[in-house]
């Protein structure tokens, strides 16, 4: 589960860095004590602050901690923060207020919805 998390990290990474954007995996995210995003990357105009899932699951769902770790990093470090889902082998990117939020506090995104509310890679980066 660990390595599929990692590896879809890293194709973001190499996404990033096609397009002209520094980027890179932070290490320990998820289990860090201070907040920190699965991938920081920048092209010194634009800067954004992912978390990153892969499924092969119809849904995703990001825990509220997640999320608020994610809004306090972005505002501390100037970034823009970022949900990106690889739904098998397609990615979706979110901005944070097309999302809708479930009774327990997460961020909930269902594949089927996905094409609807997400931006694709080159929109983001535009």
């Amino acid at each position: 589960m660990k390595a599929k998390g990692s590896n879809a990290e890293r194709q973001l990474v190499e996404m990033f860095w096609e397009k002209g954007y520094a980027a890179i995996r932070v290490a320990g995210s998820g289990s860090s004590r201070f907040p920190c995003p699965d991938v920081l990357a920048s092209n010194g105009q634009k800067t954004f602050a992912v978390e990153a899932k892969a499924t092969k699951t119809n849904y995703q769902y990001f825990r509220k901690d997640q999320i608020e770790q994610l809004i306090n990093f972005s505002q501390t470090f100037n970034s823009e923060p970022i949900l990106a889902v690889k739904f098998s082998t397609k990615w979706y990117f979110f901005y944070l207020t097309n999302l809708s939020i479930t009774k327990n506090g997460e961020y909930a995104i269902k594949k089927k919805d996905a094409e609807e509310i997400s931006i694709s890679f080159e929109e983001l980066i535009s």
